[in-house]
């Protein structure tokens, strides 16, 4: 295991190298010159030079090159050209409330999907089951910007259930009070295509032939289903909550957006207004290193849900 987890960890270092790579070719090449940007329309000769030695951009491209991979190993890509804040804090402020929007609506999702997914693959071919599918297969095709608009009209502002708008100093406020709304929303829009996807995956294990066979043996359906069937289908399921989690992270801007929570989503969509290039570079390389790191993870659970999976 270990040997492994060595292996996988040098492996990460190129790709890592490519994505930094990737991401200082298309912001120094396709974005245009900064300088012109920061300087603004009120400009001359003499200011934007100033700003191009500034930030190190009147220099050959290794020696830029090797200016940004310092930021990404120093964790300093400098300060916010639109708000003047260090980079280092706006990740480290905005990452909490993110989380505690991601961290609840993952578990959630994830438990009340696997849940329902059984419940219908005991009960597939029924007139339940087609319901079921039919339910979400509706919920899939209203765009979350519906659900965003009725819940917030309706539970907020008109029952006054939640508050509209806001964010507090507090963990317990933010999540029992704040973020239950976006949770709740987030997990409406969440639900149908998770429970269609986990469905697929019981139905794969309920027809194997061990599934057969624990029947014969007398034992009863919740204990195939609960212990047998989830054991095999955890894998694909983990696979799915790891390589979604970075997306997730990104995903949530609309509903940070609307309730005015200062998370990571509202902040790339505010750097991408702005054109703060500063943030949208850190934020695009540490999500490129945390789908690294999850993947990671992904691997690690693998063997722990069943035992029988080597690492090599």
């Amino acid at each position: 295991m270990s040997t492994y987890l060595i292996r996988r960890l040098w492996q990460m270092i190129p790709t890592m190298l490519g994505v930094i790579l990737l991401v200082f070719l298309l912001f120094n090449w396709v974005a245009g010159d900064p300088a012109y940007i920061l300087a603004g329309k009120m400009s001359n000769p003499e200011q934007i030079a100033n700003i191009r030695k500034q930030l190190g951009i009147d220099e050959p491209i290794f020696v830029q090159l090797w200016i940004f991979i310092k930021q990404i190993l120093t964790f300093d890509f400098g300060t916010s050209w639109s708000t003047g804040e260090p980079v280092s804090r706006i990740l480290a402020t905005r990452l909490g409330p993110s989380l505690t929007l991601l961290i609840p609506l993952t578990i959630l999702e994830t438990t009340i999907a696997i849940a329902l997914a059984l419940a219908v693959a005991r009960l597939r071919g029924s007139l339940t089951d087609r319901t079921v599918m039919i339910v979400c297969t509706i919920g899939m095709s209203i765009s979350i910007l519906v659900y965003i608009i009725v819940f917030q009209y309706g539970l907020a502002h008109k029952l006054g259930l939640f508050p509209v708008q806001g964010w507090g100093e507090g963990f317990s406020e933010n999540l029992f009070r704040y973020a239950a709304l976006p949770i709740l929303i987030l997990l409406a829009v969440s639900l149908a295509p998770n429970l269609r996807l986990f469905r697929t995956f019981m139905l794969d294990e309920v027809n194997q032939d061990y599934v057969r066979t624990a029947r014969a043996k007398g034992l009863s359906e919740s204990r195939i289903l609960w212990v047998h069937v989830l054991r095999n289908a955890g894998i694909p399921i983990v696979t799915h909550v790891m390589s979604n989690l970075p997306a997730l992270l990104i995903g949530a801007f609309l509903v940070e957006r609307f309730f005015s929570i200062p998370g990571i989503g509202r902040e790339i969509i505010l750097a991408v207004e702005r054109s703060d290039f500063p943030v949208i570079k850190a934020i695009t390389v540490y999500v490129a290193f945390a789908t690294m790191l999850f993947n990671l993870l992904a691997d690690w659970l693998y063997q722990v849900i069943d035992p029988r999976v080597k690492l090599r």
